[in-house]
C-alpha cells in the first residue's frame, strides 16, 4: 500500500520533505527557523539572551555601586531599593546585576573550552583509530579521575586574584574527558556507515567527512555536553564563592549567598537577600535545559512529533491521536475514516478466511 507524502508529513512532520523536495518557498523558509519555532528552545534562548544582556550592561544600569553602603540596613524591597538592602545598606539588585557578568563569563568560557577539547579529542580518536585512538583514550581516562572542584579550590586559594577567567580555564580543562568518551563511542558507530564509506569512495578528504558528515550527527550530544559543562561551571563558581574561597576581584551570586548566610538572613526573615540569587541560578539552569531539549527535538523528527495529540488531514478534519494507536490517513477529501487502529488492520490482514469446500473448489477454478 502506498502512503501519500502528505499523510507521512501529517503523522511525522518533516518526513514528507525527506521523501521529495519541497517546492513551496514559504514552507522551506519556515524550516530554516524550525529550531527557533520550537517553544522550549525559544523560551530558553530568550531567557539566556536576557542574562547575556544583563551580563553586558548590568554594571552600568545598576542603580548603585555593589559595594556602596547606605543608612537603610536590612530593609525590604522599596522604591529606592527594589530588592532590599543588606546588613551594610548595600543594594541587593545592584549586586545581582553586577554578579551576572562573572557567572556568565565562567559558565560560557568553561563550556566552550571543554566542548572544543572534547570534539577534538573524542572525534579524532573515534574516526582515526589505531594508535591515536589508544593514546587519546588513555589521556581521557587520566582526566576522568581528576577531581575538578577540589583542584579549583586549591588553585583559587593559592591565587585568589586570578579572577573568573582562571576558574573558567581550570573547569574547562578538567571537564572535557567524559564528553570526549561519549563522542568517541558515537564516532566509532558512525564511521562505518554506508554514507561515510561512500564519501571515502568518492575521494572526500578526512576533514570534510568529519565536518560535514559526522559532526552534524553529533549535534545533540555536543549540545548536551556544552549545557552540562556550563551548569557545572556556574554551580562550581557559585559554590566557591559561597564557601568563601572564590576570587576577591568582584561580585557573583555566590558572594551574595555567602553574606546572606553569614549574617543569618534566613533567621532575620530577610528573604529578599537570598531568594533573588537562588531564583537567578534556577532560571539560568532551566533556560539551558530548555535549549538542550529544543536541540534534541530539532535533530530528531520522532521527538518533534511525540508531543502532537492532534493532526489535520488533507480534507481539513482534525484527528485526535491516542496512545497505542497509529492513524491511517488518506489524502482524499471524502475519506470514510481518517483514523483507525493499526492493530485492527494488521489483524484483518493476517487472519485467514475459512471457506466451505464448495467455495474452495470454485475459487480454485
Amino acid at each position: 500500500m502506498t502512503i501519500p507524502t502528505s499523510s507521512v508529513e501529517q503523522v511525522i512532520p518533516g518526513q514528507g520533505a525527506m521523501a521529495q523536495p519541497d517546492a513551496t518557498p514559504g514552507r522551506a523558509k519556515r524550516r530554516r527557523f524550525r529550531f527557533v519555532s520550537n517553544g522550549k528552545a525559544l523560551t530558553g534562548v530568550v531567557i539566556l539572551g536576557i542574562y547575556l544582556l544583563f551580563a553586558i550592561i548590568g554594571p552600568w544600569v545598576a542603580p548603585y555601586a555593589p559595594d556602596a553602603r547606605g543608612p537603610e540596613l536590612v530593609q525590604g524591597p522599596s522604591a529606592a531599593h527594589w530588592l532590599g538592602t543588606t546588613h551594610l545598606g548595600q543594594d541587593v539588585l545592584s549586586q545581582l546585576l553586577d554578579g551576572t557578568r562573572t557567572v556568565m563569563v565562567v559558565g560560557l568560557a568553561a563550556g566552550a573550552m571543554a566542548t572544543i577539547l572534547s570534539i577534538l579529542i573524542g572525534v579524532t580518536a573515534g574516526y582515526i583509530g589505531g594508535g591515536w585512538d589508544e593514546s587519546l583514550s588513555a589521556l581521557s581516562n587520566v582526566f576522568l579521575v581528576i577531581p575538578a572542584l577540589p583542584l579549583v579550590i586549591i588553585v583559587t586559594a593559592a591565587a585568589p586574584s586570578g579572577g573568573a577567567v582562571l576558574v573558567a580555564l581550570i573547569i574547562g580543562f578538567t571537564s572535557w574527558a567524559w564528553n570526549a568518551r561519549v563522542l568517541r563511542a558515537q564516532t566509532l558507530s558512525l564511521r562505518r556507515r554506508d554514507y561515510i564509506e561512500a564519501s571515502r569512495a568518492n575521494g572526500e578528504s578526512t576533514w570534510r567527512i568529519v565536518l560535514f558528515e559526522i559532526l552534524p550527527n553529533l549535534t545533540a550530544i555536543i549540545a548536551s555536553g556544552f549545557v552540562g559543562t556550563v551548569i557545572f561551571a556556574v554551580t562550581s563558581e557559585i559554590t566557591l564563592a559561597f564557601i568563601g574561597i572564590g576570587s576577591d576581584t568582584g561580585w557573583n551570586w555566590g558572594t551574595i549567598l555567602f553574606w546572606a548566610q553569614s549574617q543569618q538572613a534566613l533567621a532575620q526573615g530577610a528573604w529578599w537577600w537570598f531568594v533573588p540569587a537562588g531564583l537567578a541560578i534556577a532560571i539560568l539552569g532551566t533556560a539551558l535545559s530548555l535549549i538542550n531539549f529544543g536541540i534534541d527535538e530539532f535533530v530528531s523528527p520522532r521527538l518533534r512529533s511525540a508531543g502532537k495529540t492532534k493532526i489535520k488531514t488533507a480534507s481539513g478534519r482534525t484527528v485526535r491521536m491516542r496512545v497505542g494507536f497509529t492513524p491511517v490517513l488518506s489524502s482524499a477529501p471524502a475519506a470514510a475514516s481518517h483514523a483507525r487502529p493499526m492493530a485492527a488492520v494488521t489483524t484483518a490482514a493476517a487472519t485467514p478466511v475459512n471457506r466451505a469446500p464448495s467455495e474452495h473448489k470454485e475459487a480454485t477454478k
